[in-house]
């Protein structure tokens, strides 16, 4: 018989709410958060020590501003020179996997969890996680809401406000609710600032 945590990986439908397995986790890393959010922001060394227990899979050199909160920590993996900054939200059931060189603007939010539409399910306490993944060198811009299943390519920006229901490809400017692709990034991007 699988696991609650078993049927999470696999993108089933799986118990949240009541499996006392992910119950204690969850307060585990909301500890956790709490005592990382309670750091002062000059204990530099104690919060990337904190991060590093906390995430499944750190790059060496990141930034997570506080407050932040997450479910579990360990569906975490962040690249070299991840930034996020303050007011974050990681809802990681599934793993979220951000790449190299990512910076997250303030109040944005990564959703893995998704619940049944019917309420006979979801009164149970059922809902399925579908992994996040988010290439290298993105820009998210402030207040973005990144929801289940999603991709965003490598080189893209998610443009303030958005809600990310699809895959975004790569090297693209997207913003928007739902967000959608605006424009490719070129050359000229580059000359624009000099």
């Amino acid at each position: 018989m699988q696991s609650e945590k078993e049927k999470a990986r696999k993108g089933c439908l799986y118990d949240a709410n009541y499996d006392e397995e992910l119950l204690r986790e969850r307060a585990e890393c909301a500890e956790r958060t709490y005592d990382l959010n309670q750091l002062r922001p000059s204990q530099v060394a104690e919060r990337e020590a904190l991060l590093r227990k906390l995430f499944g899979k750190t790059g060496q050199h990141f930034t997570v501003i506080s407050p932040f909160f997450c479910d579990y920590g360990y569906n975490i993996e962040i690249g070299e020179n991840f930034f996020m900054n303050m007011n974050c939200v990681i809802l990681d059931g599934a793993r979220v996997v951000f790449g190299d060189n990512v910076f997250v603007a303030p109040g944005c939010g990564f959703y893995t969890a998704g619940h049944p539409l019917d309420s006979e399910r979801r009164n149970q306490g059922l809902e399925y996680a579908l992994p996040i993944t988010v290439g290298n060198n993105v820009w998210i811009g402030a207040q973005v809401c990144v929801l289940p299943g999603v991709s965003i390519g490598d080189n893209s920006v998610i443009g303030a406000g958005s809600v990310v229901t699809r895959s975004i490809p790569a090297n693209v400017l997207a913003a928007g609710n739902p967000c959608r692709v605006i424009r490719e990034i070129t050359e000229e991007d580059k000359k624009k600032w000099g």
